[in-house]
């Protein structure tokens, strides 16, 4: 006796392949949900100074325990007014605002995110969520409602020093 192989062809109508195809196209925005294209936001100051320096002084920036050293003469942006660095390593923020230095930690007390931020109009916004805070930390605008920890600066000559 011989097994006979059945086997059946055809093909899609072009209005039914263009709807699998739209709703192929919504199932797979459905499973990511609004938030995967919301949770970053797109400012013209998105991007930190240095967005990943290690912990060593060949970028200017030491990490040594609760302290980190930045060399404002290789870190020389961060002299001007308005411009900010993340130090990802150190979980900190750092801006000049004004003339002045400010550092926070860049944990956002909303939902613990700390490497999605933005730095523009002196306030800091942790894109994950949408949380803004000013330079001293405190919460501008939710969802967060704890202020972010603010770190201790001293500047001697072209040395600044933070003291978490």
């Amino acid at each position: 006796m011989e097994n006979s192989l059945i086997t059946r062809s055809g093909s899609l109508s072009e209005s039914r392949r263009k709807f699998l195809e739209k709703a192929g196209t919504s199932l797979v925005l459905a499973s990511l949900g609004v938030a995967f294209f919301t949770s970053c936001s797109t400012t013209e100051d998105a991007d930190p100074i240095s967005p990943n320096p290690p912990g060593n002084s060949s970028n200017g920036i030491t990490i040594a325990g609760n302290t980190i050293t930045i060399n404002l003469s290789i870190q020389s942006a961060l002299n001007t007014s308005g411009n900010w660095l993340l130090i990802q390593n150190a979980r900190t923020l750092v801006a000049n605002v004004n003339g002045s230095f400010v550092a926070l930690t860049s944990v956002c007390t909303h939902s613990g995110c700390d490497r999605n931020w933005t730095f523009g109009n002196n306030r800091f916004t942790c894109t994950c969520h949408g949380s803004i805070f000013d330079p001293s930390g405190n919460v501008l605008q939710g969802p967060a409602t704890q202020p972010l920890t603010q770190f201790g600066t001293q500047v001697s000559g072209t040395t600044l020093t933070i003291t978490k």
